[in-house]
């Protein structure tokens, strides 16, 4: 509900207001009957009463983290997001852009920049010339998850990556004759107000004002202001199919569980479920019933198991179709579309038939 309530244009996708959300969510709890809230570092586990729910994510204290880290003999991931720069609206020259999405679905949420191919390749080679932050010793080879992996290292794997992923022209056509750049920038508004713009797919560890110079190369920015420039920030997750048992909570203490993105999961949908289904679960052992997971076929159920299967290269993750069983007679490519519209009556069927198990007495 908060989350609609502060939604901002963003196609198919669910992107949110995040100063709004923020403040949404937080008036919810302060006003809640039934929680009471505690204003107090936790800096230790052995200071939480049992059960307890771990759901710090990205914002685990250093003294927390440590304690973790023993609780779990350090078998620990650290993994570092990289952030895209946020642009005032007003500074983006329109003329040098269009508004529209991939595919003319209708929404033209996105504001795309142009390049031709020689406006491509200067862009990838400054990019790549252009200073980093110096990694820590702590921060070498760090795990990035695909979807924010930073442009720089999308680079490293070779200069028509970006071409093929974020950049892509695929889809997109200007209005008015039909005709197609060599790649695209695509901007995404950050409120409802557009009055902010981030570049999606422009996560980065340059320099701030190596991003200034960079990024004004792209055709409409040449003039942009830069409200927020790209940044790295730590993300801890455990590995939760080595640490964690099918109900979420620690092998080493089944009283201690975890939700949100420690688990391994990624984005705010992904993490609310997660944390939805911790409860689920907290309040169907505390009722003495016996636990019911969500089947493996809907998309919770589904995320449920990509963060508990057993696997060696353990790595955040989000929601999608891959995660999901793929039924029998409908595998390869030319089977797609029908293949997604079998997995999607699955998870529907399956659904309602979990609901009730789900229900909630107050």
């Amino acid at each position: 509900k908060s989350a609609k309530e502060n939604s901002v244009p963003a196609g198919t996708a669910l992107g949110v207001d995040r100063i709004k959300f923020s403040q949404s969510i937080t008036q919810i709890l302060l006003q809640h009957p039934n929680i009471t809230i505690v204003d107090k570092p936790v800096d230790s586990l052995d200071d939480l009463p049992r059960p307890a729910v771990i759901a710090t994510g990205p914002l685990t204290s250093d003294a927390l983290a440590k304690s973790l880290a023993e609780h779990f003999d350090s078998q620990f991931l650290y993994f570092y997001d990289a952030i895209a720069p946020i642009i005032d609206a007003d500074s983006i020259d329109l003329d040098a852009c269009w508004f529209g999405d991939r595919f003319d679905r209708g929404t033209k949420d996105y504001l795309n920049c142009p390049l031709n191919q020689e406006q491509y390749d200067r862009l990838i080679q400054e990019i790549s010339n252009a200073r980093k932050v110096e990694a820590k010793d702590f921060e070498k080879d760090i795990p990035y998850f695909d979807g924010c992996m930073p442009i720089e290292t999308m680079i490293e794997r070779g200069p028509e990556t970006p071409r093929f992923g974020p950049m892509s022209p695929k889809g997109l056509q200007q209005q008015g004759p039909e005709w197609r750049k060599h790649a695209v920038v695509q901007l995404r508004k950050e409120n409802k107000e557009g009055s902010a713009y981030s570049m999606v797919g422009f996560q980065t560890k340059m320099a701030y004002s190596e991003q200034t110079r960079v990024f004004r190369m792209i055709p409409g920015l040449e003039n942009a202001e830069f409200l927020k420039l790209g940044s790295i920030h730590r993300n801890l997750y455990i590995h939760s199919p080595k640490m964690l048992n099918l109900d979420l909570s620690s092998k080493k203490d089944p009283q201690l569980f975890f939700a949100g993105q420690i688990t391994g999961v990624e984005g705010y949908f992904e993490s609310t479920s997660v944390g939805l289904l911790v409860a689920l679960i907290l309040h169907q052992k505390l009722s003495h019933q016996d636990v019911v997971l969500p089947h493996r076929s809907t998309a919770l159920g589904s995320l449920h198991n990509a963060i508990t299967e057993p696997k060696d290269n353990f790595q955040p993750t989000n929601m999608n179709f891959s995660h999901m069983p793929v039924p029998e007679g409908f595998k390869g490519r030319r089977n797609r579309e029908k293949k997604r519209e079998h997995q999607i009556h699955l998870a529907q069927q399956a659904l309602l038939e979990q609901l009730p198990l789900f229900s909630v007495n107050s």
